[in-house]
């Protein structure tokens, strides 16, 4: 193809402007608005006919927005169509399992949320209690007699064979492993969990049983008294099996394929078979000897009493307390007290009587725990009662939850005063603090410190018994007039504990109290008080979790940092935290705080220096093996709160405050990329000030911003966030009339495109660069129309550098960008040719006022544009062959709407390039036919207007082909 001379068209921006704006309607207040909900009137007529009367017509309207999707429909679902057509058997299986789901709701929801379930205190007490001793236990040994009695027919001989396997189980079938490591004995308990539920899968009933029996016994065992309640909990969880399989199994049987169970069944809804199954359970556990198991195996299936009679659970609840009464060891006896009130609140909480029965009949057993058979026992184990007491609190706190919950206030006092007359009742009192409601405790708290007072120090510390009425003080307020007393008389036992972890255990809980009642003079006293007791022998480093709590909760209360940091021993306080991972934690907590409540810039140096502290304590934990989502946490706070820091109109400070940062935050990119952005901001708000014209004191105030931006965006990694910085930047130096910083800003930039790799990493995934590269100068290309000229590198220059670094860039070998971009470089020469540019910036010359339409100026201009045109026309040829057609159409058909967008087409020889590429788009069939005609509308349409006549003659020129 040969060289076309570019010639631009005069634009009217003003006129073009006018003619694209949309047309005003009146529209009168009250009507449509499109935010205003839109109300449909449904009419439905329905014509009733019937025999020997005449049709009557009725209707209605529903003022309810229609459904498109139901109407498309006709009301039908496909998906309920296809369960139509479901088998009988499939139908009934769905339903006793969307029933089964149901109906274990619905028996959740009979206990409220307000109720702590068990399963919030399992993972507690596994880890609380453990031991390092060596465990045994007993391994069910599998019979082949088992399998011998599916053979038979006959019920009696069924029976029978399955009572010779329970007998032989009794009789050791059983293979005892010694020496068991605690994690050893936790993997074993779960492998007979899944043997249960192996056994019962493949029809092994009498398995399952003799499996939940042989657990059973293991709670008889405290030979290793301190791991008792881990055991219990890893013990009882078999048994939740067990009973949910059994429930489950006879559930079923009540279900065919023409009923289903309802959720609130009566015993006369179930069939025969599955009353008697429930009746074979029963006998099979009845005939257990041992009473531990039997109690245990019983309790279990207690829910199952359901199918049997009404009144089955509220007349077996009190037999089953009495029998614990059996159970001699006060210990295990509680914590089967504890089963049976867990049993009971999620079958019939409403049963408050047998629960309160079982809650007095441990109290009638109480003083065992200090008899001497127990004394014998702990002596023959070498444990102290201090270390045994404690044992009964998760038995015990949970039975006082289940009596207390929602229980009337007279019961409570009852409870209360009854624990009063028990003499060493420092573990009871533990209880009634740890289960009973937090506002009961709260209004009584200083008959609580009077109990705690007269109680014997020896068995269960009073620091313990402060902590429990401190957690119910944290979540009720006491009496106001008691409050001070109550601080006094708990700092008094507090401050006196001598072993750090006791101490901080009971310091933790009570600032909270200190927090919310009292004053910052308070608070500092209970801060100094733990560094008093938490320096010596640096205790503090055992203790971290529980001071990282207490700065949490001071935290969560002084929201007003000025106060916070006034606290005098606060920041000494965050000297204890000597563990970078601990400290850097703490740093965000505070920092996550202040972001989230300070509403208002502050310039508080108090505030400042400290924030300045945590946020370079932060910063200084990044190393190499930091990971990314970590620095994006850190850079995250850093840079909210150097967002909040305002001096006002004292801006020489806020860029000191800058250059501070800077020096602070320099591994952090993304603390450097706000710096830059506030100080770019600075700048203009400067400009606003002096409303565009610059004292000398404000002109060299804003060319040191610009200083500050040019120093640091080099030292950032990220190639893309220097180029546009680098612009940004520039378009600021622009606007405050810094031309010669402008111009280092662009030609830093120019600079470095030839560094832009192909492929850069964007959240951890490596793409390609391209598609960034030809946005950021397209931007770039917009910014350039209104740069002048500077005086001594002659006609744009800076177009000229921008065009050669694109000509030298390495592209990929099938991208185009390189023709777009040069298509926008047309497109800008165009606007650079014209008497009065689109946009400027006020108070710059651009260079439409400095040449003035020079015809020199214009000539430049156009030869660049023919340089450029060149290029386009030369990439086209190279993409004349079959694999590259539908690029060629496409990149031909781009080009020539920029020639009817920006150039003459009154010039003979434009005018024929746009014919060329005109067939050239159409040439291979290539072309969208839909976007071709759209185009030639558009130019019919536009050769109507002023000065366009000669489109007329182009669209006559310009055929549709049809792909054949």
């Amino acid at each position: 193809m040969a060289v076309f001379p570019w010639h631009s068209r005069n634009r009217n921006y003003k006129a073009e402007f006018a003619s694209c704006r949309l047309e005003a309607v009146p529209l009168e207040l009250g009507d449509y608005h499109p935010l205003k909900p839109i109300t449909v009137t449904e009419s439905k007529t329905k014509k009733v006919s019937r025999k020997g009367s005449t049709s009557s017509t009725s209707s209605s309207s529903s003022s309810s927005v229609v459904d498109p999707l139901s109407s498309v429909l006709d009301g039908t679902d496909p998906l309920s169509m296809f369960a139509a057509t479901a088998d009988p058997a499939g139908r009934a299986a769905v339903a006793t399992d969307s029933s089964r789901k149901k109906r274990d709701r619905d028996e959740n929801s009979v206990v409220g949320s307000d109720f702590e379930p068990w399963a919030s205190k399992r993972g507690e007490i596994l880890a609380r209690y453990t031991t390092t001793e060596k465990l045994s236990i007993n391994l069910f040994m599998g019979s082949e007699k088992g399998k011998a009695g599916t053979a038979t027919s006959a019920m009696s001989e069924k029976v029978r064979t399955r009572l010779e396997e329970l007998d032989d189980f009794e009789e050791g079938s059983q293979k005892e492993l010694l020496n068991l490591t605690q994690q050893d004995y936790v993997n074993r308990i779960e492998e007979l969990n899944q043997s249960l539920k192996d056994a019962w899968a493949s029809d092994q009933k009498v398995k399952a049983l003799k499996i939940v029996i042989q657990c059973s016994k293991l709670l008889s065992d405290t030979s290793v008294i301190q791991f008792y309640p881990s055991k219990f909990v890893l013990i009882t969880d078999i048994l939740d099996t067990f009973g949910k399989l059994v429930y489950e199994r006879i559930f079923s049987m009540c279900v065919d394929n023409r009923s289903v169970l309802p959720d609130h069944f009566s015993p006369e809804n179930v069939n025969d078979t599955a009353k008697e199954t429930c009746l074979n359970w029963f006998f099979k556990i009845a005939s257990i000897r041992e009473l531990i198991p039997r109690f245990y195996v019983e309790a279990s299936i207690l829910k199952c009493n359901k199918f049997l009679s009404k009144t089955g659970i509220s007349e077996c609840l009190p037999r089953l307390t009495c029998i614990i009464r059996g159970i001699g060891d006060p210990l295990v006896s509680v914590y089967a007290r504890a089963y049976l009130c867990r049993v009971g609140m999620e079958v019939a909480p409403h049963l408050k009587e047998s629960l309160s029965k079982n809650f007095f009949d441990f109290l009638l057993t109480f003083k065992q725990i200090h008899g001497d058979t127990v004394q014998n026992q702990l002596v023959v184990q070498g444990v102290e009662m201090p270390s045994y007491l404690p044992l009964y609190s998760p038995a015990m706190d949970w039975i006082f939850q289940c009596i207390s919950y929602h229980a009337p206030e007279a019961l409570l006092t009852e409870m209360m005063e009854r624990c009063k007359k028990l003499g060493n009742n420092a573990l009871l009192l533990n209880s009634v603090m740890s289960a009973f409601r937090a506002e009961f405790i709260a209004t009584r708290s200083m008959d609580f410190i009077g109990m705690i007072k007269e109680c014997d120090e020896s068995g269960f510390p009073k620091h313990l018994l402060f902590r429990s009425l401190g957690l119910n003080l944290a979540l009720a307020d006491p009496p106001e007039g008691d409050r001070l007393q109550i601080l006094n008389e708990a700092w008094k036992v507090i401050t006196k504990l001598k072993n750090p972890q006791d101490y901080i255990n009971c310091a933790e809980v009570w600032v909270e109290y200190t927090c919310r009642h009292f004053t910052k003079r308070e608070v500092n006293t209970v801060l100094a008080d733990v560094i008093k007791h938490m320096t010596p022998d640096r205790a503090f480093e055992d203790s971290y979790p529980q001071l990282q709590s207490i700065i949490k909760k001071v935290i969560s209360h002084f929201h007003d940092f000025s106060v916070l940091f006034s606290v005098e021993k606060f920041l000494p306080f965050l000297d204890m935290f000597q563990k970078e991972s601990v400290r850097v934690e703490v740093c965000k907590c505070i920092m996550e705080v202040f972001i989230k409540h300070q509403q208002e810039p502050t310039k508080d140096p108090v505030i400042l220096n400290a924030l300045l502290h945590v946020c370079k304590t932060m910063h200084d934990s990044v190393n190499a093996l930091t990971l990314e989502d970590e620095k994006r946490m850190l850079a995250y706070l850093i840079n909210g709160f150097i967002r909040m820091v305002s001096f006002g109109r004292d801006f020489e400070q806020q860029l000191s405050f800058y250059v501070e940062a800077r020096s602070m935050f320099c591994n952090l990119e993304p603390v450097l990329v706000q710096l830059i952005h506030n100080v770019n901001r600075l700048a203009m708000e400067t400009r606003k000030v002096m409303k565009g014209n610059h004292s000398r004191k404000t002109a060299a105030f804003v060319r040191a911003c610009v200083a500050y931006c040019f120093i640091t965006i080099p030292s950032l990694v990220g190639i893309f966030a220097r180029l546009n910085l680098y612009l940004h930047s520039g378009q600021v130096a622009l606007a405050n009339q810094c031309l010669s910083q402008a111009d280092a800003f662009f030609k830093a930039a120019i600079g470095l495109i030839p560094e832009v790799p192909k492929m850069i990493n964007i959240d951890g995934k490596m793409r390609p660069s391209d598609s960034f590269l030809l946005e950021f100068l397209c931007n770039f290309f917009s910014t350039l129309l209104i740069v002048p000229d500077h005086p001594e590198h002659g006609v744009l220059f800076l177009v000229r550098e921008l065009l050669n670094v694109i000509q030298d860039y390495t592209w990929e070998d099938n991208s185009d960008d390189k023709i777009r971009i040069y298509t926008c470089v047309l497109h800008l020469l165009s606007a650079m040719g014209q008497e009065t540019y689109l946009y400027h910036v006020d108070k710059v010359d651009s260079n439409d006022s400095l040449y003035g339409g020079d015809s020199k100026f214009l000539a430049e201009n156009n030869k660049l544009c023919e340089t450029v045109m060149a290029q386009i026309l030369e990439h086209l040829k190279t993409l004349a062959k079959d694999e590259a057609l539908k690029r060629q159409s496409s990149l031909g058909l781009s080009f020539f709407n920029s020639i009817l967008a920006h150039g003459d087409l009154r010039n003979n020889r434009l005018n024929q390039l746009s014919v060329n590429l005109w067939h050239l788009a159409q040439r291979h069939g290539c072309a969208d036919s839909r976007t071709m005609v759209k185009t030639l509308e558009y130019i019919k349409k536009r050769s109507k207007q002023p000065d366009m006549g000669h489109l007329t003659e182009l669209a006559l020129r310009l055929p549709l082909q049809t792909r054949t």
